[in-house]
C-alpha cells in the first residue's frame, strides 16, 4: 500500500510503498477514502525536518542537553550515530482520516465490515486504529466533511475547558484550520465571536458565519477587543502559532478580571505576572482531542472512562463533532480549498510553506484491492542456497540503533524485517538491505528458508513468539527478558525441548571484551560481584513498567546483571533476595537492591537505580576475589589492582553486541551449540521472578 512519510532528517516528503498493517486486537482495519492535511501542524514537522542541525538543536534545548550527558558517559561516536539514526527515522504524516471498515479485530463489537467512519488514522491507503479512536459517519454527512472529525476534535476541546456560557464574549487568536471551526463552534454554543487574524481571506470566510473579524495589521487589537466588550472578554482560546510572546501578553491584556484563557496553538510563554496577577486570569492548556490521549489503557486497550465521570472522551468528541455537521451548525464545506489525489501530494507538500489554503484534502483510490499485500519485496534476491537467514520480528529502538548495525560485517542473511504498522520496518530494510518488509510475522516463521528467527519486540510477546518460532523448527534469538512469569518460562522449556533447536537470548554483556578480561583474570572459585545500574528515570505510564506488558525493570532489564555475574563465577543462582526503596514500594519498582546466593559459594549485589543523575556512568561492575579487584566503567575502562598481568583496558563503548551476533551468525551458518547453556537462561530468568517474589514476601526465595 501507499503511505505518506517524511523525514526528520531531510524533511522530504515521501509517497512510500509499504506492508499493509494486520487488524489487531480491539482495532478496525480501514480503507482510507480521504484524509485531511493538517496545514499547521504538518507544515510545522516539514520545516523543522527541512532546518539544518545547529536550527534543530535551537529549537530543541532540552534534547541538547541530553546528547551532551550521553557525550560524557558513552563517547562522542555512539553518541552521534544514536543522534543521526534517530533523525533518520521516517514519520508518518497525516491524523484526520475517512473510510470504510474492512475488518474488526477480536474485542470489537460496535463496528462491522462496511461502516463508514473518521479516525486518527494516517494518510495511508489503510490503517488499523484502536477502537476508541474511531467514530461512526452520520448518513448525510460526505467523506470530504468527515475529514474535519479529528482537527474539530482539537478546537472543541479547548472550548469545553474554556466552559462558555450562552451570552459571552470569546476571541479566538488566529483563524486557520482549527481557529475557524472553534469559532463556528462557540457561534453554535450562543457565545459572540471576535476572530483575529491576518488573513483578510479567512476573515471574510468567518465574518460570513457571524464572526466579528479583526486583522492586527491594521490596528491595535486589544483596542478592539475593549471596544467591543465592557471590560474586555470573557475568554481567549489561542488557535495561533508563533514563537514570540506578544499573543500570551496580548491574550491577558484584553481579558476582563478574572478571564479565563485557553492556549490551542505553539506559541511564546514567557508571561508577564502582572498581567495575570492584577486581573487573577486562568490560563490553561487544552491537550489535543480529549480525555484519554496518551492514555494507552483508554487508546490501546479500549478501556473506556465511564460516561457519569468523564462525559466528554476523545472518541465522545469526534462524535459531537461529526453530530454538529450533520446539523449543519458546523460549517466545514467553504473551507475545502482543494481536493488532490494521493499519487500528486507533492501538488500539496511541494510548496506547502508558501501555501495559503485552509483545507486540503487527500482523495484515495477507493478500487485498490480489499486484501493488500503485508509484505514489501524491496531487494530480490535468492536465498534457496544460502546458510543462516535470518528474519527479523520488531523494527523498535533496539532493532534500529543496536542490532542492525551490530549485523554489519557479519556475513548475515536479512531476508526480513516485521513491524507492527510496516513503515518503521521498510525504513530499516532500505537502510540495511533487507529483501523483504512485512507486518506479519508468521510470514517469517512459516517460511521454509529462515533458519533464525530475531525477536525484539515488546516483552509481554516473546514468550508465545519463542515458542511458534521453535515448534516451527527454527533457531530463535529473543532480547531479553525471556520471559515474564514462570507459566510463560514453562511453555518455551517444553517446546524447546519438543524442536531441539536453539534458544539464544540477548545477554550481551557477557560478550564485551571488559568482562571477557575479567573472567580471564578472575578465574574460577568464590568472588564477591558488585554491579551498578544507573539506570535513569523513566515515566510511570511508559509500558516497561506495566508487569503484564513490560514485566517492570527488574525482569525486563534487571536480568542483565543476573546473567552477567553468573558469567562471571561459573556458577548458577540458588537463592535471591531484594529490597526496594520506599516504605512500601510496588512489584514494578526500579530503585532496588539484588542480592544473589551461588551454588560455589559465589555472592552477587545489584545495584539497580532510576534516581541517579544521567550525566554519571550508567554500568559499574566491581569484581572482588583472592586480594584481588577489578573495576569495570561503563564499557569503556577496566582497570585491575592486585592483578598479575593485567592493569588497564580502554575502548569505545562495547556493551558486547558486535561479538555477539557475529558468533550467532557464525554458529547458524556452520553449526555449533548454544551461545549461552540453556540452562543458564533459565536460572537466571527465574533468579529474576525470585527478586520480585522476594520484595512481595519479605524473604530469601530460593531456586529451584
Amino acid at each position: 500500500m501507499k503511505q505518506i512519510i517524511q523525514s526528520f532528517k531531510t524533511g522530504e516528503t515521501i509517497l512510500e510503498e509499504v506492508p499493509a498493517p494486520q487488524v489487531g486486537k480491539g482495532k478496525v482495519l480501514i480503507q482510507t477514502t480521504r484524509s485531511l492535511v493538517s496545514l499547521g501542524t504538518e507544515r510545522m514537522l516539514v520545516e523543522f525536518g527541512k532546518s539544518n542541525l545547529i536550527s534543530k538543536a535551537r529549537q530543541q534545548p532540552d534534547k541538547v542537553k541530553q546528547v551532551l550527558d550521553k557525550i560524557k558517559t558513552d563517547g562522542l561516536m555512539p553518541t552521534l550515530e544514536a543522534v543521526f539514526n534517530k533523525l533518520g527515522e521516517p514519520l508518518p504524516l497525516g491524523y484526520c482520516n475517512v473510510g470504510r471498515v474492512i475488518a474488526v479485530g477480536d474485542g470489537v463489537d460496535d463496528f462491522k465490515v462496511g461502516d463508514r467512519v473518521a479516525s486518527n488514522g494516517q494518510h495511508a491507503e489503510f490503517v488499523s486504529v484502536p477502537k476508541n479512536l474511531v467514530a461512526h459517519i452520520p448518513d448525510n454527512v460526505t467523506d470530504e466533511e468527515a475529514t474535519f472529525t479529528v482537527i474539530g476534535s482539537i478546537g472543541l476541546q479547548g472550548i469545553r475547558l474554556l466552559n462558555p456560557t450562552l451570552g459571552e464574549i470569546v476571541v479566538v487568536v488566529g483563524l486557520g484550520l482549527i481557529g475557524l471551526l472553534t469559532a463556528q463552534l462557540l457561534t453554535a454554543n450562543g457565545c459572540k465571536v471576535i476572530g483575529v487574524d491576518i488573513d483578510d481571506s479567512k476573515l471574510k470566510l468567518a465574518e460570513s458565519w457571524g464572526i466579528v473579524p479583526f486583522n492586527p495589521k491594521n490596528g491595535d487589537v486589544v483596542k478592539f477587543v475593549e471596544e467591543q466588550t465592557e471590560g474586555g472578554a470573557d475568554g481567549v482560546i489561542i488557535t495561533a502559532s508563533a514563537k514570540n510572546n506578544e499573543i500570551i501578553s496580548q491574550a491577558a491584556r484584553m481579558s476582563r478580571k478574572r478571564g479565563r484563557i485557553i492556549l490551542v496553538g505553539v506559541i511564546g510563554l514567557d508571561i508577564s505576572r502582572a498581567e495575570f496577577y492584577e486581573k487573577e486570569l486562568s490560563f490553561q492548556v487544552s491537550c489535543s482531542y480529549g480525555p484519554g490521549r496518551y492514555d494507552d489503557d483508554y487508546e490501546q486497550k479500549g478501556i473506556d472512562y465511564p460516561l457519569p465521570f468523564v462525559r466528554w472522551t476523545e472518541k465522545r468528541n469526534f462524535e459531537t463533532i461529526l453530530q454538529a455537521i450533520s446539523l449543519q451548525r458546523l460549517h466545514v464545506k467553504e473551507m475545502v480549498t482543494e481536493i488532490v489525489a494521493l499519487d500528486d501530494y507533492q501538488n500539496i507538500y511541494g510548496e506547502i510553506g508558501q501555501s495559503r489554503s485552509i483545507a486540503s484534502i487527500l482523495k484515495y483510490n477507493e478500487k485498490s484491492q480489499l486484501n493488500p499485500s503485508r509484505n514489501v519485496e524491496l531487494i530480490r534476491a535468492d536465498f534457496s542456497n544460502s546458510k543462516g537467514v535470518l528474519g527479523i520480528i520488531g523494527a523498535g529502538n533496539f532493532t534500529k540503533m543496536t542490532m542492525l548495525p551490530a549485523f554489519k560485517d557479519t556475513g548475515a542473511h536479512l531476508k526480513y524485517i516485521a513491524s507492527n504498522g510496516g513503515v518503521s520496518g521498510t525504513a530499516l530494510a532500505q537502510k540495511y538491505g533487507i529483501s523483504n518488509s512485512t507486518t506479519d510475522y508468521r510470514t517469517i516463521i512459516n517460511d521454509p528458508e529462515v533458519d533464525l528467527i530475531l525477536i525484539t519486540t515488546r516483552h509481554n510477546m516473546h514468550a508465545s513468539m519463542v515458542k511458534e518460532g521453535l515448534l516451527a523448527g527454527k533457531n530463535v534469538f529473543v532480547e531479553k527478558p525471556l520471559a515474564l512469569n514462570q507459566e510463560e518460562l514453562q511453555v518455551i522449556i517444553d517446546a524447546q525441548q519438543k524442536s531441539g533447536k536453539v534458544l539464544t537470548v540477548g545477554f550481551n554483556r557477557r560478550f564485551s571484551p571488559h568482562i571477557e578480561q575479567i573472567k580471564k583474570t578472575i578465574g574460577n572459585g568464590p568472588m564477591n560481584v558488585i554491579a551498578t545500574m544507573n539506570a535513569g528515570f523513566i515515566p510511570s505510564n511508559v509500558w516497561i513498567h506495566d508487569m503484564n506488558v513490560g514485566g517492570g525493570r527488574i525482569i525486563g532489564e534487571a536480568c542483565h546483571f543476573i546473567d552477567l555475574i553468573t558469567y562471571l563465577t561459573g556458577s548458577k543462582v540458588k537463592s535471591v533476595c531484594m529490597n526496594a526503596m520506599g516504605v512500601t514500594p510496588e512489584e514494578n519498582t526500579d530503585n532496588a537492591s539484588i542480592l544473589l546466593k551461588y551454588e560455589n559459594g559465589s555472592t552477587g549485589v545489584i545495584n539497580y537505580f532510576a534516581n541517579g543523575s544521567k550525566a554519571y556512568s550508567k554500568e559499574r561492575v566491581e569484581v572482588y576475589s583472592q586480594e584481588r579487584t577489578i573495576i569495570m566503567d561503563n564499557f569503556r575502562k577496566t582497570e585491575g589492582f592486585g592483578t598479575k598481568g593485567f592493569t588497564k583496558l580502554k575502548t569505545s563503548l562495547d556493551k558486547g553486541h558486535k561479538k555477539q551476533f557475529s558468533e550467532l551468525v557464525k554458529r547458524t551458518q556452520q553449526g555449533g551449540g548454544a551461545l549461552i547453556p540453556l540452562e543458564e537462561l533459565i536460572n537466571t530468568t527465574r533468579a529474576s521472578f525470585a527478586a520480585v517474589e522476594s520484595l512481595k514476601k519479605n524473604a530469601w526465595i530460593n531456586i529451584d
